[in-house]
């Protein structure tokens, strides 16, 4: 299975390939998702309740704060629609309830005794606190993979890959840069416009990347004649042209050295696969969808017509050249043929979901994609909004109006941090390697934090001081500081203490500790980060709740309260892994 990330400019891929179906039958036994387990009770409930009705499919979800349980099933309603008036043994949603709740199977997890029915037909359900506080005893002993959650492949930007490793599904990153169209042409006609001799450019002559690609855009915007050298490059560049190609080669070298320096910041590991990879297939491809006539000529363009689309998809333009149509078209064809994709996401800005709803439209035309959205192999657009200002709402911009470097913002991050940590003395007690990795962790964190936190959908408005990955940090770096002054050994506890769950603040951090599994494949399975964030929050409120109120160092549960420490800290770890942030120990 395969997943792309694309910006404007620059596309990323990652894929993701099937386990063998010994390994996913495996996987899927996981004892981590309290939801999936419960499915399978309240599945073999739903037999027993009503054998005729094998189709019928558990609803389970998590009760609302002022329900009498930790989860609930909603089926009486539903099946109560399907077979009243059918000379049925029940009469009314609540019956139905009770009878799911009388003939769910007995299991260690669920508290049978204080579960209820309430309203119509609600089936409350209550985790035992005990197998509860077994279950996260285990996982403190076998570790926290055994809390990986089946991977979403049976159904359905590298936090996303991250967390889809984490569920067991091998991920190819791929970086699909953006390095074959009229950019690229407007880019080597401006070099050789500036350098005729083009031997002797080096990255210091040209400088900044950026600024010379606007002082090549002013050009390509305001002189027709350049427009039209700018295209015919382009042509030249893709048929092979070594002159064009030896300038574009040098292009590339200059802009992967500048996103390198983001790479590194970010730890982002990606195999670079651009639209130049796919070049010498284009042509191949394009004649297997001229082969099903689905090519027409309009134009002088060669174009695919899509029904509810008012323009067509052109997939080679007028003058002979290719597009970002060509190029999607045949590294999609490429990644299912080739490398056996099963799943395609392609993250990039709102502003091209045009683009991918024709694209996608045009291969399932084709029939490289099934009709449904949720057959694999499936292809998904993650797209996300913009980055702005608090003002005007307009995209994050410098006051000399050029939008703001990541690099940049980054490096600010970090230089923020450092200041305040500075502020608060920690320069005298660390040393310049503590304090400059910590400044790091701290600032690239909040800048990571920031962003994922966000519906990633809608636009957000970036504020250095406005964050929370500073409070999550401190969060973890408060409970490393509780295990380290109690002096005790956590592995030989993890041996010998039996964790427990007593109080109420206790069991809702337990509670809480337990779903993540379910939190992780909802993110993968929406596609949407920020619900492991908004989990990652809520972690940490819980685990605030439970230390204001109760003692830990010199207390009679002390152990056990050690226990249940170091495990929030090794989900909170977790957590920051999947969503690219380093963890501090101490701050």
């Amino acid at each position: 299975m395969k997943c792309i990330e694309r910006a404007t400019s620059r596309r990323f891929a990652f894929g993701i390939e099937s386990k063998p179906a010994a390994t996913m039958a495996a996987n899927q036994e996981c004892s981590g998702n309290l939801k999936r387990q419960l499915e399978k009770l309240f599945d073999a409930s739903l037999r027993s309740t009503v054998p005729d009705k094998p189709c019928v499919k558990p609803v389970v979800t998590t009760s609302p704060l002022d329900r009498s349980g930790d989860y609930q099933c909603n089926n009486a309603m539903g099946l109560w629609s399907m077979i009243k008036g059918k000379d049925s043994q029940f009469n009314g949603p609540p019956a139905v309830g009770e009878a799911l709740l009388n003939n769910l199977p007995t299991s260690e997890m669920v508290d049978s005794i204080s579960c209820s029915v309430t309203g119509p037909g609600f089936v409350n359900v209550v985790l035992s606190t005990k197998w509860m506080a077994k279950s996260i005893a285990n996982m403190l002993i076998d570790g926290i993979d055994t809390w990986a959650p089946a991977p979403p492949i049976n159904c359905h930007r590298c936090t996303l890959a991250r967390m889809l490793e984490f569920s067991k599904v091998e991920v190819l990153r791929r970086n699909h840069v953006g390095d074959w169209g009229t950019q690229f042409g407007m880019l080597i006609e401006y070099l050789f416009e500036k350098f005729p001799d083009t031997d002797s450019v080096t990255e210091t002559a040209i400088g900044d990347l950026q600024s010379f690609y606007k002082e090549s855009k002013k050009f390509f915007d305001d002189d027709p004649d350049f427009k039209e050298k700018a295209q015919k490059a382009v042509v030249r560049l893709q048929g092979g042209d070594p002159i064009y190609r030896k300038a574009w080669a040098k292009i590339c070298e200059i802009s992967r050295t500048e996103f390198s320096k983001v790479y590194q910041r970010l730890q982002v590991e990606l195999e670079e696969k651009g639209e130049s990879f796919y070049n010498p297939y284009i042509a191949n491809v394009i004649g297997k969808l001229d082969s099903k006539g689905l090519i027409e000529e309009s134009e002088g363009a060669r174009v695919i017509f899509l029904q509810g689309f008012k323009i067509p998809l052109i997939v080679v333009k007028s003058d002979g050249g290719f597009n970002y149509a060509s190029t999607d078209l045949t590294a999609l064809w490429y990644r299912l043929n080739e490398e056996k994709a099963e799943w395609i996401i392609y993250v990039t800005d709102f502003s091209q979901k045009q683009h991918f709803d024709m694209f996608f439209k045009a291969a399932r035309k084709a029939g490289w994609l099934p009709d449904s959205d949720n057959t694999h192999p499936r292809v998904d657009h993650v797209d996300f909004g913009l980055v702005v200002n608090g003002e005007d709402r307009k995209r994050f911009r410098t006051r000399a109006s050029d939008v703001v470097r990541l690099v940049d913002l980054l490096d600010e991050a970090k230089t923020r941090s450092k200041t305040a940590l500075i502020e608060r003395g920690k320069d005298k007690e660390w040393t310049p390697e503590e304090l400059d990795q910590t400044a790091e962790a701290v600032g690239y964190g909040a800048v990571k934090y920031a962003d994922l936190k966000s519906n990633r959908t809608t636009g957000y408005t970036f504020d250095f001081d406005g964050n929370t990955a500073v409070y999550l940090l401190y969060a973890h770096a408060r409970i490393c500081s509780i295990i380290r002054k109690s002096g005790k050994d956590i592995d030989e506890l993890k041996k010998t203490v039996e964790l427990v769950l007593d109080h109420p603040e206790e069991r809702a951090l337990g509670l809480h500790l337990l779903r993540f599994a379910e939190t992780v494949e909802e993110a993968c399975t929406t596609l949407f980060p920020n619900v492991l964030c908004l989990y990652l929050y809520s972690l940490s409120e819980r685990f605030t709740s439970f230390y204001s109120i109760h003692q830990v160092i010199g207390s009679p549960e002390e152990a056990s309260r050690l226990l249940l420490c170091e495990a929030t800290a090794i989900v909170m770890r977790k957590c920051f892994h999947l969503l690219g942030i380093t963890p501090v120990y101490k701050i």
